[in-house]
């Protein structure tokens, strides 16, 4: 799999058709194990979604992209993973962790060439609050230029937590804490699981909260029509998976995504699609470290 992100001084860049290089990261079972910088060469996002589309991304992570440079993509077969903020490589390991799930930050307005996100002479209206070098992905909707899924006095503005995630035996499964990188989000812009976006969202700086989350404000529950039963002879070298073991498979579109072998027998092997922790309850302790916007 391949994972795109707009990319400037380490961070994620918040303008998709203004973006002058890409880091591009290669992943095999779930972990980057290799990153490029590509230069755009000033290209449009039209031009853009065909240049990704070249270098076989399945994946893009960016700030604010327009709904032109949307449909581009999604033509190219690439999912875009809008909203997000802070360094580029954090903003992929969340991705790959599952905290990262993305939003609809797309902008609104439109300039005379019909790219979508930066600021704008006309049509914000007085609410809006955009920088003229952050754009609509800040604006926190008061323009129009972000969705927001939920509400709450930090709904669209810049969150930056730490927390710690555990199950209910108590086994910790992930640690902002541990890394000593708090994650910074655009709180109700569905970046997140639900259930923590909303956690999040009434908090004060420095405050501290423990929340239990049922499925339904996580993961889910899995799914069963992404429980494949695969014979060897459609999938070569299946037969060397370990159960437990995680894989990269590709759709007939070409696009790629995990699964993790549950079963085997002697001519075929099962693969499960699901998010590992659908159908669990979670449970974490969030710090708000600061909110901007």
């Amino acid at each position: 799999m391949k994972i795109a992100v707009t990319y400037e001084n380490e961070e994620v860049f918040q303008h998709f058709g203004k973006t002058e290089q890409f880091k591009v990261y290669t992943v095999e079972d779930n972990r980057v194990v290799s990153t490029i910088v590509l230069s755009s060469n000033g290209q449009g996002h039209s031009a853009l979604a065909g240049m990704l589309g070249e270098q076989n991304i399945d994946v893009l992570i960016c700030g604010g992209i327009g709904e032109h440079a949307r449909e581009a993509l999604a033509t190219a077969g690439i999912k875009v993973v809008a909203g997000a903020q802070g360094k580029a490589d954090e903003s992929v390991g969340n991705y790959l962790d599952g905290i990262l799930v993305g939003s609809d930050a797309s902008c609104d307005h439109h300039h005379e060439d019909g790219e979508g996100c930066g600021h704008h002479e006309e049509g914000c209206g007085e609410d809006c609050n955009c920088d003229p070098q952050e754009g609509c992905a800040g604006c926190g909707g008061g323009c129009g230029g972000m969705r927001l899924v939920l509400d709450g006095k930090n709904a669209g503005k810049k969150c930056a937590v730490h927390y710690k995630g555990t199950f209910n035996d108590g086994t910790q499964f992930d640690s902002s804490y541990d890394r000593g990188q708090p994650l910074e989000f655009i709180c109700g812009a569905g970046m997140m699981i639900r259930g923590f976006d909303q956690a999040v969202a009434d908090m004060e700086v420095g405050e501290k909260v423990n929340v239990h989350l049922m499925p339904e404000e996580a993961y889910g529950m899995p799914n069963p029509a992404a429980i494949m039963k695969i014979p060897f002879t459609d999938l070569p070298g299946a037969e060397q998976l370990e159960i437990g073991e995680r894989v990269i498979l590709a759709d007939e579109y070409g696009r790629q995504f995990p699964v993790r072998a549950v079963e085997k027998d002697e001519t075929s092997i099962t693969l499960d699609a699901n998010h590992e922790m659908a159908g669990k309850e979670l449970n974490f302790l969030i710090e708000l470290v600061s909110v901007e916007g």
